[in-house]
């Protein structure tokens, strides 16, 4: 029944971590139980997200409409079902807004194998996919962890790839990953203003994920929310004469909205400037 739930739910892959292999790694359990006060399982799912590489400067993974609103929608729809199975019991959906740390609770869970770069690879849409959890005080079997890695250990294609070294054997610095310094608000270090103004996105950044073997032939994404009505790309002129509650308002149903629009406009002003006239 549980598959059947997740299939109609879109989900590539799903599986459940028991609570106590996450709470050692918690940052802030206290906010968690108040979610769910007497937590059992973290269910998770993986969505595909891939509609395809035509060139732009936004990242592939917001070109479509914004994942936390499409995973939230879709894992409420998971909840409700569960909860009419399961009247006395909590369930709580959430979309990278949750005190849950999504990629180990993914790893715990089995759904997907790690890859180099840190992300979880879901054959056959590599690691193009976005992870929601389901907090509840249901206890599920867990199905995970995930044992061993798609990655060869001669491989190394993503951190190759990363212009800012942010990619090493134990995983991201995030400090340092080219995607989180086009995200910044205000001043960037000359060498993260240098790794940015080079970057062929001004939001985000997929060049560990398109040198990854496994999303060579990855497969496109049933879902419509990340098929239809694309954004490739930003410009200045797109953005001309709009105050940040302007921006908010008119790509309020994209993930790029969220840091407002100060940081695309500066991102956008230094790729023009190193375009040149």
């Amino acid at each position: 029944m549980m598959h059947e739930l997740w299939k109609a739910a879109g989900a590539a892959a799903w599986g459940a971590a028991g609570f106590g292999g996450l709470q050692p790694f918690l940052e802030d359990e206290e906010k968690l139980r108040r979610l769910c006060p007497d937590p059992k399982t973290v269910l998770v799912a993986a969505f595909p997200y891939y509609a395809g590489d035509t060139p732009g400067n936004l990242s592939l993974y917001c070109r479509g409409e914004d994942y936390h609103q499409v995973l939230t929608r879709r894992l409420e729809g998971v909840c409700q079902a569960l909860r009419a199975q399961h009247p006395d019991h909590t369930f709580v959906p959430g979309a990278d807004n949750s005190p849950i740390p999504e990629l180990l609770a993914a790893h715990l869970a089995g759904v997907g194998y790690r890859g180099g770069h840190g992300l979880r690879i879901v054959p056959p849409y590599g690691s193009y996919v976005f992870l929601g959890t389901i907090l509840t005080d249901l206890d599920v079997p867990p199905t995970g962890p995930t044992q061993g890695t798609l990655c060869p250990p001669d491989c190394r294609a993503c951190q190759k790839a990363c212009p800012t070294g942010a990619l090493c054997e134990t995983g991201c610095d995030v400090s340092r990953c080219l995607s989180a310094l086009t995200q910044e608000k205000g001043d960037l270090s000359p060498q993260a203003e240098g790794a940015v103004r080079r970057s062929p996105t001004v939001w985000g950044c997929d060049l560990c994920q398109k040198a990854c073997p496994h999303n060579r032939k990855a497969t496109l994404t049933p879902l419509p929310e990340f098929r239809e009505d694309l954004l490739p790309s930003l410009t200045l002129e797109d953005l001309e004469g709009l105050s940040n509650k302007t921006f908010r308002r008119q790509y309020a149903h994209r993930a790029f909205s969220w840091r407002g629009i100060a940081p695309l406009k500066r991102n956008l002003t230094w790729k023009t400037e190193e375009e040149g006239p």
